[in-house]
């Protein structure tokens, strides 16, 4: 039987494994110039001023809400298509949480849904301090439109680009912050550019950076600006914060910086993949995301909609069952037991329930090769010309 066909996986090759060996034989395997460099490399790319290495993306999102200096007795919103963490960043912070609906087309964060729940809200006198538009499956949300209202209702935007790496809105990288305060990357194994595990937050102001650089390393700096009163000597260093160790190692960063070289390349191959879905699966009874408005995606995901909620479950078991190992991006975060025991109930967010429910994850990697995107593509007509 032929291997089963994941639905993402890791791009390594020798220059990944030459970069991590030049680490393990270097002095430095943590806190030395490879994190720098990473971090150079990313903010070139993206046209930010600042990008700050941590150990993972929902660091990344802890570490941004801390210095955007969310806190008890505030509120975050954030879309329910997506992992938990971008919700439960809030909470690290002893925030509140709510969630606003999708729009059904490109499956990213309502701007018409936002708008209306701002105006409820102001009449209501509570409003977020942070939104977190995720750019799911790695297409910009429409984040001219959100920057508008941020300045209207005076909110934070920390862009959960968790997908989204490699991707443009409006001709600009994702990541350059231009119409947010930070940006976060994730660099999981089945995202775009990997380090193994890690993550990175991107912003233009510097008093953000200088945040994030003491909440990345346990609120503590030797930035001889910033110590207070007398100091015992060029040894000390002070706490200033309640931080934590969400530091980055140097083989991971050596692996980002290598996987930075392919990057224009791997999203290259995931478009033309997702080019040829679309075709390929024209016709069959389910849907996939429309392109966002001004957006050019790096699709870390490809996701379809079937037509029917019924056929989700037996077409999940006959795909695998065949070797294709589909997956389902997200059930809406306010679903999960956690968050329901905080009092959110099925119905919040129809757009987003109505997705899930009929959801399904196909294979999409740089190095699938043509027979495998042929299998799937076989597979999913199969087995819906069966159930359907």
């Amino acid at each position: 039987m032929s291997a089963a066909i994941p639905y993402g996986r890791q791009s390594i090759d020798d220059d990944d494994i030459a970069a991590v060996n030049v680490v393990l034989r270097s002095d430095w395997l943590t806190q030395g110039p490879a994190i720098e460099h990473f971090e150079a490399r990313v903010a070139q790319y993206c046209g930010a001023r600042y990008a700050v290495a941590v150990s993972n993306a929902t660091a990344a999102l802890h570490v941004a809400c801390l210095a955007l200096d969310l806190g008890p007795g505030d509120l975050l919103w954030t879309s329910p298509n997506t992992f938990v963490a971008s919700a439960n960043c809030a909470l690290y912070c002893g925030a509140d949480i709510d969630f606003v609906d999708i729009d059904p087309r490109t499956l990213n964060l309502s701007v018409e849904h936002l708008a209306h729940k701002l105006e409820e809200a102001q009449r209501a006198g509570r409003l977020p301090k942070v939104v977190v538009p995720v750019h799911f499956a790695g297409q910009s949300c429409y984040m001219a439109a959100l920057h508008e209202l941020s300045q209207r209702y005076g909110f934070a935007l920390v862009e959960d680009a968790s997908h989204a790496i490699g991707g443009q809105y409006r001709d600009k990288p994702v990541g350059s912050c231009t119409y947010s305060d930070v940006t976060v990357f994730s660099f999981h194994p089945v995202k775009i550019v990997t380090t193994a595990e890690g993550g990175m937050v991107l912003t233009n102001r510097e008093d953000l950076y200088q945040a994030l650089l003491r909440f990345r390393s346990h609120g503590i700096t030797r930035d001889p600006a910033q110590l207070q009163g007398e100091v015992d000597g060029p040894w000390s260093y002070q706490q200033l914060d309640l931080g934590f160790n969400y530091r980055m190692t140097d083989i991971q960063a050596a692996l980002g910086a290598s996987q930075m070289n392919r990057l224009d390349g791997f999203v290259a191959r995931r478009r033309e993949l997702v080019g040829r879905y679309r075709e390929a699966l024209a016709g069959l009874p389910l849907s996939l995301p429309e392109d966002a408005p001004d957006a050019r995606p790096a699709w870390h995901l490809q996701v379809v909609t079937l037509d029917d909620a019924s056929w989700r479950k037996p077409a999940f078991n006959a795909l695998r069952a065949r070797g294709v190992q589909v997956n389902v991006h997200y059930q809406p975060v306010y679903l999960q037991p956690f968050y329901r025991a905080r009092g959110f109930q099925p119905g919040y967010c129809r757009n987003a329930e109505h997705y899930y429910y009929r959801a399904l994850t196909l294979p999409l990697f740089p190095a699938m090769r043509d027979q495998d995107f042929e299998r799937v593509v076989d597979a999913v007509t199969t087995t819906l010309s069966e159930i359907s």
